[in-house]
Order: C-alpha cells, then structure tokens, then sequence
C-alpha cells in the first residue's frame, strides 16, 4: 500500500500537506486568561520582541521549505499546534519568510489554561476554504474537575478543486508519565473519531486527513485502537519502524506527530489526488549539532535555557499527487 513517486526534480502536480507542533508559539503580551506569564518580558523565560521575532522568522524559514523537493509550491496545508492567538499566526503568514506566499488561516480560541490552540494554514491559490468548525474535549482531573484543554479543530475545503476535510488535533501531554495521561488521548482519540464518522454518514466517499501531536506514537492505543480504523491509513508507522521521530526522549525516537489519511486517496481517480509518501522533516538545520542531544531538535528553550532554536519537534508532511 505505501506508494514512493520518482521525479526528476519538481513537480507541478506534486502538493504538499504537514504539520507541525511549533512550541509555545506566544506573543510578548500577558493575557490574564491564561497561563502565559512565564512568556513576558518580566516572566521566568525573559520572552521579549526580539526572541519572539527571531523565532517567528526561525518557523517561517522551515514552513516554506516543507516538501519543495517535489512540489514547485509551499506546504498547500499546514496544521499548527501550541498558538497562543491570532495574532501570533498574523505575524507567522506576514513575516518576511511567508508573506508572498499568501497564507490565511482558520483558528479558534480554546479554553486550554496555558492558552495554547491549534490552527490551519492555507495556501489561499491552492485551497478554498468552505466551512471551519470546533469541538470541545470534555477532560476530568482526579479531583473530578473540569481539565481544559485544546479543541479539535474540522476545516473543510477543496484543494485544488476537490473536497477536503482536515481535522487537526492536540492531544493531552505526557506530562505526569505515559500510563496517566492516556485515558485523556483516548478520549480525545473517541472525539476525533465522532467527527469523522459524522462526516463519512454524510458522504461515505469523503477524503478525510487527521493530523496532530497525539503524544502517542502510531502504535499506541489510543491511535493504532482508537483512531486508525479499517477507513484509514497511518504512514507514520513504517516511519517509526525505521527509527525515525519527531523528538527524543530518554534516548528514544518517538512519533508524536502524525497525519493520516483516508484509504480513498490510494484511488488513481483523474483529477483527484492521491497518497504518494510521507516523511519527517529533519533537516540538519533543524537539530542540535553537538552535545548529549545532538541530532534531537533545536529547541526554543531547554527548561528556563533559551537556545533560541526552532521547535521541540521537527514537523512532518506528506506528498499528494494529482493524477
């Protein structure tokens, strides 16, 4: 089933998809909402104008850069987690890497405590966007209290003529260890399942991309049981078989961040798209050079450290083709 595509050099048929978790992306502004104190000028990271820049600049460099090996455009989608507001994602499309390549995006406020969403990038000459919806994840603490965390977020358009629905997740972190926390990724898991049912009942024949940091790998419960049914291919597994991650952890590469597709863009249908391959963008540039965490991505910050790299993940994409 998974298809590798030879070109000898781009190709204008070649379209790009990815995503990526683009650690604490916050402005410089306390919003006395959330949890976002240690990201002020005055907080415990020192976050100011000139490291918020660098870091708008820094994540603008790499969006551009998904998948341009083939494909003559910039990623056509781009699912983003860890954004604090509009704001932010106006700075990222506008910035001097982005801007002419004329992105928009559709972006929710959630009532996650820290004040982190998930949001879509567009690339408007590639898709038209129809419809955007949010859904709440119900999560309990140990005490039985409400534990905000981010929405799921469903946008539904047509790239490049044909309907598309995406569906972009967070799922909770492994903060307090792997075993506690995954009762609430099977949760969320169950949510995103919803939607794409919901979906499928009103068009069995929907091409549907789930995408997201799950905080699971693809073959942990909560994605291989809960989430990949028989409708739905996960390339990121054979990733992960080979040793490939999108971060490292204890001296292990795991593979939080993923997209998955619906097994109908494996059908050569005429002007339709259809799944060539995946991979992890990992580029030198991205990672740490030197030091115990050589090779793990260049981070932001290392605990209160500020490296002034990119992200705490390397993102992720995956090739579509226009038959």
């Amino acid at each position: 089933m998974f298809s590798y595509f030879k070109l000898n050099g781009k190709n204008k048929d070649a379209f790009t998809v990815a995503f990526y978790n683009l650690e604490n992306l916050f402005d410089t502004t306390d919003d006395p909402k959330t949890l976002d104190d240690d990201f002020t000028p005055k907080g415990k990271k020192h976050w100011n104008t000139k490291r918020y820049k660098k870091k708008i600049q820094k994540l603008g460099s790499v969006i551009t850069q998904l998948g341009t090996e083939k494909s003559f455009f910039s990623p056509a989608l781009v699912g983003v987690v860890e954004v604090e507001n509009d704001s932010v994602l106006t700075d990222l499309i506008n910035s001097k890497e982005l801007k002419n390549e004329h992105y928009d995006f559709v972006h929710y406020e959630s009532p996650d405590e820290r004040g982190i969403d998930v949001a879509l990038l567009y690339k408007k000459e590639l898709f038209e966007l129809i419809s955007s919806e949010t859904f709440p994840l119900y999560l309990e603490d140990e005490y039985g209290n409400r534990d905000y965390t981010r929405d799921i977020l469903l946008v539904t358009g047509n790239l490049n003529g044909e309907r598309i629905h995406v569906v972009v997740n967070h799922w909770s972190s492994r903060r307090s260890g792997e075993d506690k926390g995954e009762s609430k990724r099977i949760k969320a898991a169950e949510l995103a399942t919803t939607i794409v049912n919901k979906i499928s009942s009103e068009n069995s024949e929907a091409k549907i991309i789930i995408m997201g940091d799950f905080n699971d790998d693809p073959t942990n419960t909560s994605v291989k049981e809960h989430l990949v049914n028989n409708s739905f291919y996960n390339p990121m597994e054979s990733i992960l078989d080979k040793g490939k991650g999108t971060l490292r952890h204890h001296g292990k590469w795991h593979l939080f961040d993923q997209i998955i597709l619906s097994k109908n863009f494996f059908d050569a249908e005429p002007t339709k798209h259809s799944f060539k391959y995946a991979e992890v963008f990992d580029k030198y540039f991205l990672q740490e050079w030197k030091g115990k965490y050589r090779g793990t991505p260049f981070r932001t910050f290392v605990g209160k450290r500020y490296q002034g790299g990119f992200s705490d993940h390397f993102p992720v994409y995956v090739y579509l083709k226009k038959n």
